[in-house]
């Protein structure tokens, strides 16, 4: 198999996707934009070959990386960058080389929120209402119906950048006064509840391989506008309702051999399971290592196992609860990172400082620990964010 990794050197974690590739028997080529001696030796010992360019959004540079590569190697089996960044140029790239996976024609559908809620509907999962209204006027009937608070982001996009909880109508006309023109949004109704996600690996022929559930009390759209520290759970096992939803949302989907991260909220008021967002791509947020530690696996082995032989592992078994919590530097905590260790140092698997164009939403920091014991992950991220005072 040729496979082209799209900046192979960003996120941190590409290296080991590639790492494992390599170690499934790929040819891994990959292309970026930093300098060759700049790369960490994990990911020079996957590559055969790198390609630098100048820059990742020049799609003409692109084009005749891919092109020598091909007139190198041969015709390439697959084009990914596993980022959710790129998953248009991706999309291209595989259009105009007859590269398998997803092409021009459907990468909007994974992309725009808008035309995600048509694969829900057609997946019979309930989603949440909204509105592609760019007027205060033409929005009025939705609000009447969904009534405050409401929520606005891109309906292009991912993350929680430039997403807002709107309280009332005095927030409302100041958006609708201050939005950027250039920029779709999409207005929700909001949901009280918890996220519960969906994510693993589903194969060529569109079976799910390997599946977890990830719990977030604490929403990243606020995490990310009040500057807050983050925190979540890898939980031990998926709930049916969860799996029923997913496959369904996978199915309407088609999506084949991919990775897979879905969005739900489990609502606080009527316990209904509500489709929010799928995205095509592994989970952020350190959540492939939070994987790995509650089921003792390696899910980046997993994935090239499965992208190149078609198999997997398994039965997989969730033995901990793995939780997540970072810090933040503007912040004063209690107990000290040495506290930290000292307290719980068998139980932490996990502790890096985090790339600053991720710490609004990631923290500046972070801890991953693990548990059979739910109450016990708990307790360690009340003690990790206790702030003084």
């Amino acid at each position: 198999m040729n496979f082209i990794f799209f900046s192979p050197h960003f996120p941190r974690n590409s290296a080991d996707f590639c790492s494992q590739l390599h170690q499934q028997g790929a040819t891994v080529l990959g292309i970026g934009d930093a300098e060759y001696d700049q790369l960490e030796d994990k990911l020079k010992s996957a590559l055969t070959e790198y390609y630098k360019v100048s820059s990742l959004e020049s799609y003409d540079e692109i084009l005749r990386a891919v092109g020598y590569f091909t007139h190198q190697y041969g015709k390439m089996d697959r084009f990914e960058s596993l980022n959710e960044y790129w998953l248009e140029q991706d999309a291209a790239i595989r259009t105009d080389f007859n590269i398998y996976g997803t092409k021009t024609d459907f990468v909007y559908n994974l992309k725009q929120k808008s035309k995600m809620k048509e694969f829900f509907r057609k997946s019979g999962v309930s989603t949440v209402q909204f509105s592609t209204g760019t007027t205060r006027d033409s929005v009025q009937d939705f609000i009447r119906s969904a009534g405050f608070p409401l929520v606005v982001k891109p309906d292009l996009g991912s993350g929680a950048s430039m997403t807002y909880k709107i309280h009332n109508e005095a927030e409302l006309q100041q958006f609708f006064d201050t939005k950027p023109d250039d920029v779709a949004f999409i207005i929700e109704e909001f949901i009280d509840g918890v996220i519960l996600t969906y994510d693993g690996l589903v194969d060529i022929d569109g079976n799910v391989r390997f599946a977890v559930s990830h719990l977030f009390e604490n929403s990243v759209m606020d995490v990310v506008n009040t500057d807050n520290h983050l925190y979540y759970f890898c939980l031990k096992d998926v709930s049916p309702e969860v799996e029923l939803a997913g496959k369904n949302i996978l199915k309407a989907f088609d999506i084949k051999e991919r990775f897979f991260h879905i969005e739900l909220f489990k609502s606080n008021i009527d316990g209904r399971i509500i489709a929010l967002e799928v995205n095509m791509r592994p989970p952020g947020a350190w959540m492939t290592d939070a994987i790995n530690f509650s089921y003792d696996v390696d899910v980046y082995r997993e994935w090239a196992r499965m992208v190149v032989h078609n198999e997997t592992g398994g039965p997989f078994e969730g033995k901990y609860y793995t939780g997540y919590a970072s810090r933040k530097q503007h912040k004063h905590y209690s107990h000290s990172h040495e506290d930290i260790y000292r307290t719980f140092g068998d139980k932490i698997v996990n502790y890096a400082e985090i790339e600053e164009v991720f710490s609004r939403a990631m923290g500046n920091s972070a801890y991953q620990f693990r548990s059979a014991s739910l109450e016990d992950v708990r307790d360690i991220v009340n003690y990790i964010q206790q702030e003084e005072g």
